[in-house]
């Protein structure tokens, strides 16, 4: 009882001295510890300002060489023509010899493309259900360049020889010309459930390339480099002389048993190849009925020599062993 009633009238006496009135004496006190207007304040030795700076922009360190892989332009002169018969024409009258054997000339670009092998990335994708799925996502970085040099047939190009008829008969030459590509990329993913080239339960599943938003993100993030990774959507541009584009091809949903698979691109060229198939178009037929259309393609072989319980991109190498790593096609 006594310690309680100690402890109250201590709590009564701070309270009266923290609440009082400051006094001339407290004043002057205050006033002496002060530093006067001519005096300097005693800083430590050590003492300095603060040095603080903005903090600066580091750039992204660029790919180290050899880890894109080069596929140059490949432009054939014997593309920028073809001869065929005009069907519909030949179907109304089969003595229209003009009709027969006809050029048919184009002028033939092709861009450069370089691409990082293909890897994997865990994302989480959405599904119809509301619920969030973890799905492997294969990808392809890659980048295409205009290089200009686009060939050009060019009419009425004088003769590189004389003879009589020099002034008359003139000849076809090819010019190179630089302008703005239109680029507009597929990618197709063709694995082939295989390990011999001739085995009797070999068969092909195709994945066409698909804008993945989570995983496009996920990729951006770690193959960036500084560099603006545009989906096959956004690549559908118009590209300058001289500019690089860089982009990101995705699958999903691979079977996982998958030994060998290749990657055709299209887009790279405007080459083709056409036929007629004989006999198919008929007088009244909707023009070009019976006709295939063959566009050039990239085709980037890989294998992974891995199993299905596994899967992981350190296992995808790119070509298979005994044949080529790429080649080009018309399909």
């Amino acid at each position: 009882m006594n310690r309680i009633l100690l402890s109250s009238i201590w709590l009564s006496i701070s309270v009266i001295l923290l609440c009082r009135p400051l006094t001339a004496a407290d004043a002057k006190q205050s006033t002496d510890q002060s530093p006067k207007a001519n005096e300097s304040v005693v800083k430590p030795a050590d003492a300095k300002p603060l040095d603080i700076q903005p903090a600066k922009k580091t750039p992204n360190s660029p790919l180290a060489p050899g880890v894109m892989i080069a596929i140059d332009p490949d432009m054939d002169l014997g593309e920028t023509v073809s001869r065929h018969d005009v069907v519909e024409l030949l179907a109304v009258d089969k003595n229209f010899n003009w009709a027969k054997d006809i050029d048919f000339r184009h002028e033939v670009w092709a861009l450069q493309f370089k691409f990082k092998p293909v890897r994997m990335i865990s994302v989480d994708v959405p599904q119809p259900s509301g619920m969030m799925q973890r799905k492997q996502i294969w990808y392809m970085v890659y980048s295409v360049t205009n290089t200009g040099k686009i060939m050009v047939p060019v009419k009425d190009a004088p003769l590189p020889y004389e003879n009589e008829l020099a002034d008359k008969q003139k000849v076809y030459e090819i010019k190179s010309v630089d302008k703005p590509i239109h680029f507009i990329p597929e990618f197709l993913l063709e694995g082939h459930n295989r390990l011999k080239e001739k085995d009797k339960d070999a068969f092909t599943k195709s994945y066409p390339d698909r804008v993945i938003p989570v995983a496009d993100a996920a990729i951006q993030l770690r193959e960036g480099y500084g560099q603006k990774i545009l989906t096959s959507v956004e690549m559908n541009r118009e590209i300058p002389v001289g500019q690089t584009v860089w982009g990101v091809a995705t699958w999903e949903d691979i079977d996982p048993k998958i030994v060998q698979f290749s990657v055709y691109v299209t887009g790279l060229t405007n080459a083709y190849r056409w036929k007629d198939t004989p006999g198919e178009y008929k007088e009244g037929d909707a023009i070009g009925t019976g006709r295939k259309l063959l566009r050039k393609t990239l085709k980037l072989n890989f294998w992974r020599p891995g199993d299905e319980y596994y899967e992981t991109e350190d296992e995808i190498r790119y070509g298979i062993p005994g044949r080529v790593d790429y080649e080009w096609v018309y399909r």
